[in-house]
């Protein structure tokens, strides 16, 4: 792998290039992490849109939201007619800037929780629960009662027939959310079933009261909590 292959592969912004066809030909690491919230199809038309008209390089500047993604910026180039390449300039933060001072906040394992929850459901389905644990994310603050009390409404969403449960708790790369003036780095749960699609109508959740970003995807459920160390 050359230098210039190693920049586009740890650059912070997706990187992605397609064929004519819209099938993806190459994507760099933070491209792939944007094809888990977003279609490729969306991408490649979003690619077509910015198209210079001619051959050659061009930005633009936009105000583009993906779910908890904001972006500024968008580059696109192409040399011939069998590939295009697209540079999406992602902001620093996700769209959610509030004053937070919730009370009843403490030092939590969230691995702890995750784990209280799906134990309790084993002893009443047969429904198999896989995990995908960070073990890098560290105790942070929350309210934990808040935190159980939504997890537990997207678990019961999910239809009796659903066999396999995934459940991930990862530290998200370059997305911040603003509390009280601070930027805090994102640590986020994606919960979604084997086959069966969940109940997105039974998911109940109090965004007003919460800092939780809760995503409701057609395929899965996300949370975002923003990692407060004190």
């Amino acid at each position: 792998m050359t230098i210039n292959d190693n920049w586009v592969e740890q650059d912070l912004n997706p990187i992605l290039s397609f064929s004519s066809q819209g099938k993806i030909i190459h994507t760099n690491q933070e491209a792939q992490f944007l094809l888990n919230r977003v279609k490729k199809e969306q991408l490649y038309d979003l690619a077509l849109k910015y198209a210079p008209a001619n051959y050659g390089f061009e930005t633009t500047y936009i105000n583009l939201t993906f779910h908890n993604y904001i972006f500024y910026a968008i580059s696109i180039t192409y040399e011939n007619d069998d590939e295009i390449h697209m540079k999406l300039y992602k902001s620093t933060s996700v769209k959610q800037d509030k004053k937070y001072a919730p009370k009843n906040t403490s030092k939590t394992n969230i691995f702890t929780l995750v784990d209280l929850t799906i134990s309790t459901r084993k002893t009443k389905s047969d429904i198999k629960f896989i995990k995908n644990y960070d073990p890098s994310i560290p105790e942070f603050l929350m309210v934990a009662s808040d935190f159980l009390k939504l997890l537990n409404s997207i678990y019961d969403a999910f239809d009796d027939k659903c066999k396999i449960i995934n459940t991930s708790v990862k530290l998200k790369t370059g997305e911040y959310i603003k509390l009280n003036d601070r930027k805090h780095s994102l640590v986020t749960i994606e919960i979604y079933a084997d086959i069966y699609e969940y109940n997105v109508d039974a998911i109940k959740h109090d965004k007003n009261r919460s800092s939780m970003i809760l995503t409701l995807e057609k395929e899965k459920a996300i949370i975002d909590l923003p990692l407060i160390l004190k």
